[in-house]
């Protein structure tokens, strides 16, 4: 009785066939690249659970075999690795179990070049075969499984697949048959496939082995050799001299890794030695993996030990903000049964740690100090992530402070940044303090209101508008002896740059005359705003929102709600500009129903300049129109 079952694809799935077979079609060869690339993924499995059942072990060569039918019209890849069992071939191959898939299909767009790039950032491994065959048979066997019988899985690539229990693999492992689509014979040949492997997957640390190449005797008859032979060097690039390594090698290395399309910005190549020997081949991506802000995400570390492999979601290697690094650590001393746990607390993994961060932070400056063009766009791509670094590595803080950029009102666009470095390089005779605003969108900062005084004295002022920049300047109080200053805090004190500072017998006398206003505005606003006082900030506005100097800002209190936090509510100041007309109308009038209502709109005014959504819209709009007409 059969035991085969047809199944359909995950819904992305399909849509992610269809796009990337379409989208990578110029550049067919990669679906060897990434099928062998899994092969050597599967066999490094395979070691590392050796280290703990060793009778899995049984003395076989861990290879990679490859062979062509040019009667059948296929290519099939062999791998005597790890395996999978019939309930993991539904789950690796049947669905996508990443969160941000969705999101990451909307952005397709069906403009082959630039979807080409965007499906590399997502890494689709397996399904590139379905580029070149019609049809993919896949037989699998878990190693160390009880059960002898195999899992046969089978699709073209349309919606649907079947799959079924077999006898047909002898041996633990992954076969993997495609059958060509009519187009694709010139890949049925020694010479084109040898040509592949050796372009893209040279550097695999395992033997790629093919069919000795025909000789001919000396009539010029062909003699077809059973021998196999070894295609690529087969051994692990890392372990080698960077003088025997070339940069197409290094590029190919990556994309296997990374299982990226692009090629990395920059790598770095290093052997430590002394307490602690290993070898670090990093990578820094030129585009942002699709998942870098998912939470579920697999690190980009893979860790080995004396060439074993051991693990590649090794968070602890890097810390959480160089996740978009890629690459490998290879270390000489730690123990071959290292476990989780034992990462979590090691003196040693700490050491490696800090040794590869500090390597990886010299990588990137380098491309800071030295390519400012490739430095902006890789901000683009990773600058809220490696901003994370200052809250989270106190100490490297300052050194992630230097690399940081940030929209300021010295340039007329958020796609132009400043360093803090450049930003004290153009201070004014006399400024001490490094002046910043928070806010949504560099257009709600651009114009806030609070920029006004700033704006007629010409003092820079930086524009945050990344959601970490509040975490950021909450950890970051100076940098280079300057304290950092939000322009939307209370008691602004601009000290030396304010020529018309008044002195404290002018202020008490105009705090005096103001006092009747500030009294009939706090009247009419009670339990909205803790206190109503005169401006030193604004030129054009009447009015503007401000928290106390040490209380956390409104635009904290409102991603905090955003992202589901209990927030306690608190009452901001209301600062009023005594010399806008509607203050002066406001002042004059004697209607306390005016008033009351001039009032809330001024507050409302300031509430909406604040990004802030309005308790009673319709009333807003209402008092508006009634002001207006």
């Amino acid at each position: 009785m059969s035991n085969k079952q047809t199944m359909s694809f995950q819904t992305e799935i399909k849509q992610l066939l269809h796009l990337m077979i379409h989208s990578l079609y110029s550049n067919k060869e990669i679906f060897l690249r990434e099928l062998v690339s899994n092969a050597s993924d599967a066999i490094d499995k395979f070691r590392f659970e050796q280290i703990n059942k060793p009778e899995l072990n049984k003395g076989d060569e861990l290879a990679i075999t490859i062979s062509f039918d040019k009667d059948a019209k296929t290519i099939t890849i062999k791998d005597n690795g790890i395996g999978m069992t019939y309930d993991e071939v539904i789950q690796n191959i049947g669905t996508i179990a990443k969160s941000g898939t969705k999101e990451f299909l909307d952005k397709l767009s069906g403009d082959a070049k630039k979807d080409a790039n965007l499906i590399g950032q997502f890494g689709v491994g397996f399904y590139s075969a379905f580029i070149v065959a019609d049809k993919v048979t896949l037989v699998t066997l878990k190693a160390g499984e009880v059960t002898s019988k195999a899992t046969e899985w089978v699709s073209d690539g349309s919606g649907e697949f079947s799959i079924e229990t077999t006898d047909k693999l002898d041996g633990n492992g992954t076969t993997i048959t495609l059958h060509l689509k009519e187009d694709q014979d010139d890949l049925l040949s020694d010479w084109s496939l040898r040509s592949i492997i050796r372009k893209y997957s040279d550097h695999i640390n395992y033997p790629i082995k093919m069919q000795k190449m025909p000789e001919h005797d000396k009539d010029g008859k062909e003699i077809i050799s059973t021998e196999m032979e070894t295609v690529n060097k087969a051994n692990a690039l890392w372990t080698r001299s960077k003088n025997d390594v070339t940069e197409e090698e290094y590029k190919e290395f990556y994309k296997h890794v990374s299982h990226d399309f692009n090629e990395p910005a920059k790598w770095i190549h290093s052997r430590v030695e002394g307490a602690q020997e290993y070898t670090m081949l990093l990578y820094m991506p030129a585009k942002a993996p699709f998942d870098l802000y998912d939470a579920n995400r697999k690190y980009g570390i893979k860790l080995y030990i004396k060439r074993v492999f051991i693990m590649d979601d090794a968070e602890k290697l890097l810390p959480n903000y160089l996740r978009f690094i890629r690459g490998v650590i290879d270390s000489q001393d730690l123990p071959l049964n290292v476990s989780r746990e034992i990462l979590q607390s090691s003196k040693d993994i700490d050491a490696i740690r800090s040794g590869c961060t500090k390597k990886v932070l010299s990588m990137i400056e380098d491309i800071a100090n030295n390519d400012k063009d490739k430095y902006s766009e890789l901000w683009n791509e990773f600058g809220p992530v490696i901003k994370e670094g200052i809250i989270e590595d106190h100490t490297n803080k300052e050194r992630v402070a230097k690399l940081c950029r940030f929209a300021s009102t010295a340039n007329d666009s958020d796609a132009k940044t400043v360093s803090l470095d450049d930003y004290i390089a153009r201070m004014k005779d006399g400024q001490d303090k490094i002046y910043y605003i928070t806010a949504d969108s560099y257009n709600a900062a651009k114009n806030s209101p609070h920029l006004e005084i700033f704006k007629q004295k010409d003092i820079e002022v930086l524009l945050l508008t990344d959601r970490v920049d509040e975490w950021v300047v909450s950890h970051l109080f100076d940098y280079e002896k300057k304290s950092l200053v939000s322009v939307a805090k209370g008691g602004l004190d601009l000290g030396n740059l304010d020529d018309k500072k008044p002195t404290e017998e002018e202020k008490k006398e105009q705090e005096e005359k103001a006092k009747p206003i500030l009294e009939k505005i706090k009247t009419a606003l009670d339990g909205k705003v803790k206190e109503v006082v005169i401006t030193n900030r604004l030129v054009d506005s009447p009015a503007c929102l401000v928290t106390d100097g040490y209380g956390m800002s409104i635009h904290m209190e409102r991603l905090l709600r955003q992202a589901g936090q209990a927030v306690p509510s608190s009452q901001p100041t209301l600062e009023i500009n005594l010399e806008h007309r509607l203050i002066n109308k406001l002042e004059n009038s004697i209607d306390q129903n005016q008033i009351n209502d001039l009032s809330l709109l001024i507050f409302e005014q300031a509430q909406l300049t604040e990004g802030i959504q309005l308790d009673d819209p319709v009333g807003f709009v209402k008092r508006m129109n009634s002001f207006i007409a």
